[in-house]
């Protein structure tokens, strides 16, 4: 495996608000040395909706020696709205990339949820429970999937003619990908939980196999016990309408063990199975902190690999001493 990745979120923009708050250039410099310097990672995806972030973190990134995926992942945006967003991001990454950084291009993650006018509903919420509707989501993925190919035959050759690195898009499953205009495979569906694992060696083996480095853009585990049986699922958490964590939905008992169990296991898998890159979701979800109150400890159902304070700073979890262990092995090693 060429890269072992993380991912670090600049903030999903959701009512009103982002899920890194507050955004502060001398915080992300910090997180992403650690990465570098302590995780051993070799790239980061850097995520989000605010522009501007996305372009500081990617440039303060490859200063610290990081290989940068740059990933638009945006929300509530129009298809018009998400072509400006992704072709605007597309000549930030090649300006960094003229620079002498090395910088691979996503051209969107999971546009058909995220995006007005895929998928039935208003808005990100209503396009979530559908998923939850077998019938109701059958009947819409064939008209989602004809609007990700649409858009996507757009806008490749347009970020090509921005953008001179390798260029891939962050997708999920029912989207179906025609990936023949793209240099790279990626997934943000690597999640192995119960409902998958047994099919998972032959899903990943396909997935490798088409000709095309592959990449895992996203998996991970929630911090609580059972949570890697359902990792691909939903946060147990509800949200107010400032978007944020308002209660756990479940009651939840911590295990950091478990995750950090999960990532190593996953990690393996993707070595063995021939992946090009593999990016653990995620350093911090700064949206779910911990509190002293086991009922609204958010951190539980958080995939973060630092416990977040509430004071915005953030303290290691089991899972990410396993990562630094395994980074450090890599290290002395080399790329598998």
């Amino acid at each position: 495996m060429r890269v072992f990745g993380m991912n670090y979120d600049t903030g999903f923009v959701s009512a009103g608000s982002t899920t890194h708050e507050p955004f502060a250039p001398e915080t992300v410099r910090r997180d992403l040395r650690v990465i570098r310097q302590e995780l051993h990672c070799d790239a980061v995806r850097v995520t989000g909706g605010v522009q501007e972030r996305l372009d500081l973190t990617a440039h303060i990134a490859a200063e610290t020696g990081l290989e940068v995926w740059y990933c638009p992942f945006t929300n509530g945006l129009d298809r018009k709205e998400l072509m400006a967003f992704v072709l605007d991001g597309a000549e930030r990454a090649e300006r960094l990339r003229r620079s002498g950084a090395s910088v691979v291009y996503l051209a969107g993650s999971e546009i058909s949820l995220v995006t007005n006018g895929f998928l039935p509903g208003r808005d990100l919420a209503e396009r979530m429970a559908l998923l939850t509707e077998p019938m109701r989501m059958r009947e819409a993925i064939p008209a989602a999937r004809a609007a990700v190919r649409d858009f996507l035959a757009e806008a490749v050759p347009a970020v090509r003619d921005r953008f001179g690195g390798a260029v891939g898009y962050a997708s999920i499953p029912f989207e179906d990908v025609d990936w023949a205009s793209f240099d790279i495979i990626a997934s943000d569906a690597g999640y192995r939980d119960a409902t998958n694992a047994a099919a998972f060696p032959q899903t990943l083996a396909a997935a490798v196999g088409q000709g095309k480095p592959y990449a895992v853009t996203e998996f991970g585990c929630c911090t609580y016990r059972g949570a890697a049986d359902v990792a691909g699922g939903t946060e147990p958490v509800a949200y107010d309408e400032h978007g944020r964590a308002a209660k756990l939905t479940a009651e939840l008992e911590r295990d950091e063990e478990g995750q950090a169990r999960y990532v190593l296991d996953l990690l393996r898998d993707y070595e063995a199975g021939g992946v090009e890159a593999a990016f653990v979701y995620t350093f911090a979800n700064r949206h779910l902190p911990t509190t002293g109150d086991p009922a609204h400890d958010y951190d539980l159902a958080a995939r973060g690999i630092v416990r977040v304070l509430p004071d915005g700073s953030w303290t290691p979890k089991a899972a990410f001493h396993a990562l630094a262990e395994y980074g450090r092995t890599r290290t002395r090693t080399g790329p598998r």
